[in-house]
C-alpha cells in the first residue's frame, strides 16, 4: 500500500502578499520562449537557458548536453516543457543530483529549478519526499510539470525561471538559485566513488622530535656525548 501524500498549508507570510512574485526595484528575469517563432540564434539562447535552469551553471558541461533533444526543439517537434522534462529524467541529471543526495535535498532542488521558487515549508518538502520514495522520480517530475502552478507560470513554451530573482544567503550576499552549488551529502560519497578512510586505532599525532635521526645528523653526535658523560 502506497503512503498517501501529506496535506500541508503555506506557513510563510509571502502567500498573503499579492505582489509576491514582483517587487518594486527587483530585477526582473528575461523570458525565453518559443511562442514568437524565434530565430536560430534565439533558439540557441533558449536551449542554453534550459540547461542553465535545470543543471545550474555548475553542471552545464559537455557531458550533460542532449544533441538529439536539441534538434527536436529546433524543428518544433517537441515543446520547451518536453525538453525540460527530458533533461530532468536524463541519466546525467539523476547522477549529478539524485544519486548523490537524499530525497529532501533532491525535492528542494527540483522545486527551485522547475517551479522557480523555494519550498514553502518543511511539510511540503516531506510530502514531495514521500512521493519520490513511494512512486519514483518520474512520477514526481510529472507532478511538477503538470501542476497548475507550472502551467500557469510557464506553460509549454516558456523556460522556467526564478520568479523571485533574488534570495539572501548569510555571508554570501544575494545569490540566484542557478548559482547555488548543489550540495552533496557526505553519507553518499561512496556513490561518487570517493574513498572513505576509517581508522579504529588510537589517535596519535606526529611530532617532529619523534623522527629518527639519519646518518650524519648532529643529533647522533649529541646522543654519543650523552652516552660518554654517563660512563
Amino acid at each position: 500500500m502506497s503512503i498517501p501524500i501529506l496535506k500541508y498549508s503555506l506557513s510563510t507570510h509571502n502567500h498573503r502578499v499579492n505582489s509576491f512574485e514582483f517587487l518594486a526595484g527587483e530585477e526582473q528575469p528575461k523570458l525565453y520562449t518559443t511562442e514568437n517563432l524565434p530565430s536560430s540564434i534565439e533558439v540557441d539562447e533558449i536551449i542554453w537557458a534550459c540547461y542553465r535552469q535545470i543543471f545550474s551553471e555548475h553542471q552545464t558541461l559537455s557531458s550533460t548536453q542532449q544533441p538529439f533533444l536539441e534538434s527536436q526543439l529546433r524543428f518544433s517537434q517537441i515543446t520547451v516543457r518536453d525538453f525540460i522534462k527530458s533533461l530532468l529524467l536524463s541519466c546525467q541529471f539523476r547522477y549529478l543530483n539524485y544519486d548523490v543526495n537524499n530525497n529532501y535535498r533532491f525535492v528542494e532542488m527540483c522545486v527551485q529549478r522547475v517551479l522557480g521558487r523555494d519550498i514553502y515549508n518543511e511539510r511540503e518538502k516531506l510530502a514531495f519526499s514521500v512521493l519520490v520514495g513511494s512512486k519514483g522520480v518520474e512520477y514526481f517530475i510529472d507532478l511538477l510539470l503538470n501542476s497548475e502552478e507550472y502551467l500557469e507560470n510557464f506553460g509549454d513554451h516558456i523556460v522556467p525561471y526564478q520568479r523571485r530573482r533574488i534570495i539572501f544567503q548569510r555571508n554570501k550576499g544575494e545569490v540566484p538559485f542557478n548559482l547555488k552549488t548543489p550540495r552533496l551529502n557526505y553519507s553518499f560519497l561512496p556513490k561518487q566513488f570517493m574513498p572513505q578512510i576509517s581508522w579504529s586505532g588510537p589517535v596519535r599525532r606526529f611530532r617532529p622530535q619523534e623522527q629518527k635521526p639519519k646518518a650524519g645528523d648532529p643529533a647522533l653526535f649529541l646522543s654519543m656525548l650523552d652516552d660518554i658523560s654517563l660512563i
